[in-house]
């Protein structure tokens, strides 16, 4: 985590301090507009998911959720709110940069607002959710654009860690594009994304060997 000498103790203190959830209860907007468009049922992992307001709004609605965030607070508030919410979902304290892809093991990996991940680290991040991803499968994605600079209301505030839609598609050759965003919307996630954003965000399908590459 480039931008943090100690990821683990910023992220912990953060998530200590918030009043209530850190990013709030309900799921991320792109997620829950779109969430349909990953395989019914399937396995999902969600990628630094912190107090996984995602993760439980998943495993609601019918998915196997595997989540994992650096820290052990976050993770421990996500237990309560699953409990909360009376559902069942695998969570782990882990760091983004050990993490072990395996291959083919998830239907879709939901990644919000990791941008902590400067451009490196995001290649390799990309490379494992391709990997991980079975053919089929779905990679549902928001990031803070560049604009972001201007607006601060959330965010690294690092030009190179900000989305730009043709490069992040680029990442992902001859994935389908399910949807698609680029765009100035008003956030309302929490005290930590909150106001006039600038939201790059993508829903993806990995090729399936054999099938017509289809591209939007």
């Amino acid at each position: 985590m480039a931008e943090f000498e100690d990821a683990r103790a910023v992220w912990d203190r953060r998530f200590s301090e918030a009043d209530g959830l850190l990013f709030g209860a309900e799921p991320n907007a792109w997620l829950a507009e779109h969430y349909g468009l990953l395989p019914a049922g399937g396995r999902v992992l969600c990628v630094a998911d912190g107090e996984s307001r995602n993760g439980v709004f998943l495993a609601s609605a019918g998915f196997q959720v595997t989540a994992f965030d650096i820290s052990s607070v976050a993770v421990d508030k996500a237990r309560a709110l699953a409990a909360e919410r009376g559902v069942q979902l695998e969570l782990f304290v882990a760091d983004i940069e050990s993490w072990h892809f395996e291959p083919d093991a998830f239907d879709a990996v939901v990644a919000i607002f990791i941008q902590f991940a400067g451009p490196d680290l995001r290649a390799r991040l990309f490379e494992g959710f391709q990997r991980t991803i079975r053919p089929g499968g779905v990679l549902l994605i928001e990031g803070y654009g560049e604009r972001q600079l201007r607006y601060r209301t959330g965010g690294p505030g690092v030009p190179e860690n900000l989305y730009r839609m043709r490069p992040l598609l680029d990442a992902f050759p001859g994935w389908e594009i399910l949807a698609s965003r680029d765009a100035d919307i008003v956030l309302s996630e929490g005290n930590a994304h909150s106001g006039i954003s600038h939201s790059v965000a993508a829903v993806l399908r990995k090729p399936v060997p054999g099938e017509p590459t289809v591209r939007a």
